[in-house]
């Protein structure tokens, strides 16, 4: 059983309901800090052992 276009849409309304579009907004803007960190560090990694 697949999740319809009309489920995610119910979904979404209650999230932004729940924990609304400001604290959204920064919990989107803190996971897209740590994915840029995370990417950083496997960068210079790599670029560490390529030295080595």
């Amino acid at each position: 059983m697949a999740i319809g276009p009309w489920q995610i849409v119910i979904i979404l309304l209650i999230v932004v309901l729940l924990f609304g579009t400001s604290r959204l907004k920064t919990l989107g803007s803190d996971v897209g800090g740590a994915i840029k960190g995370l990417r950083g560090a496997l960068n210079s990694d790599d670029d560490a052992a390529k030295k080595s």
